[in-house]
């Protein structure tokens, strides 16, 4: 008994049952914490932007954007769960285990959907640069709406078999009252990362080097013929540095996701026996990273487009208020 009175433990009440403390500096819990929710607000707040942004106004409305669109409420859906991670930053799970396979349950369908968004970018910036002349009658809004409609409903369903034992029992695997414990099975766990990750990434890489080519290829073509060119003709250059600074921008963007993405699977990769506590310190690392990408992509698009930075100013002075402000002229 002397060991409880010297440890502190999540839930004192609970001496045999409760999980102990971590002993973590305070100072260094303090700027965990205002980091962790300072993230969080940024990340809601920027993405919010590009959410209205692109809903309101009627020129953004295109299937590209939609796409943008998708990976913005999944972005905007990452800022509630980095204020759950701000308890976990105590080594304690406060709520129920329900709410842990919950909250599990929400990190891994945003993941999952925020992937298969990258994948239709990738394959839409890949219709656009590679086969330019079908792109408009191929990649229409009602075809992009329904492929993100089918990635949402797919990340729900994926999700939900791969952590069916954790959602049917809650808190099966902990050990003590305070943790927040996810194993899954070798099954769940090899699907979850081919599909989650493996697959994703080697569709993105092959796609983009495609487009990385023939961009390329038609950066030298514009380079060498934009001086002899006729009014038709320039229009067409026009729209080809648009693509490719779409391109560009987007893949910018799909970089940086996988850069971000990889240490979330390294972690779950070298866990044993598909074994993921959610009060562990990797666990809170790796997650942070993740999220953090939530808050870089609304900083990328308004680096890059200048259509992001006008909507911006238009949200902020809330001439959105406006009659028909959903008709201005944005691009």
């Amino acid at each position: 008994m002397e060991t409880f009175g010297e440890t502190e433990l999540c839930f004192p009440q609970l001496l045999n049952a409760s999980c102990l403390k971590p002993q973590r500096p305070r100072f260094e819990a303090m700027l965990a914490y205002i980091l962790v929710f300072s993230i969080s607000v940024l990340t809601a707040f920027l993405n919010l932007l590009v959410i209205i942004s692109i809903s309101h106004f009627k020129q953004l409305q295109s299937p590209t954007n939609l796409l943008l669109l998708s990976l913005a409420v999944s972005d905007f859906l990452v800022a509630p769960l980095l204020l759950f991670e701000i308890m976990l930053i105590d080594g304690c799970w406060l709520l129920s285990d329900l709410m842990c396979s919950i909250y599990q349950y929400a990190a891994a369908v945003v993941t999952s959907a925020s992937v298969g968004t990258m994948i239709l970018i990738s394959v839409d910036r890949y219709v656009a640069i590679c086969y330019p002349l079908h792109y408009s009658t191929e990649v229409t809004q009602k075809r992009v709406q329904v492929c993100v409609y089918l990635c949402w409903i797919f990340s729900f369903i994926f999700q939900c078999l791969v952590l069916q034992d954790n959602m049917q029992q809650p808190g099966r695997y902990n050990s003590c009252v305070g943790e927040c414990i996810i194993v899954s099975n070798y099954i769940a766990g090899f699907a979850d990362l081919s599909f989650s990750f493996i697959l994703p990434i080697t569709v993105i890489v092959v796609l983009y080097m495609r487009v990385f080519v023939v961009a390329v290829s038609q950066a030298r073509a514009m380079r060498s013929h934009v001086a002899a060119v006729s009014l038709q003709c320039s229009m067409k250059v026009t729209a080809q540095k648009s693509e490719l600074k779409a391109a560009r921008t987007l893949g910018v963007v799909v970089v940086v996701f996988l850069l971000w993405l990889c240490p979330y699977y390294c972690v779950a990769l070298t866990s044993p026996d598909n074994f993921m506590d959610a009060s562990s310190a990797a666990f809170l690392f790796v997650f942070s990273v993740y999220c953090s990408n939530s808050c870089l992509n609304p900083m990328i698009y308004a680096y890059f487009y200048p259509w992001f930075r006008k909507s911006i100013k238009l949200i902020v002075t809330l001439k959105i208020l406006e009659p028909d402000s959903c008709d201005t002229n944005i691009l």
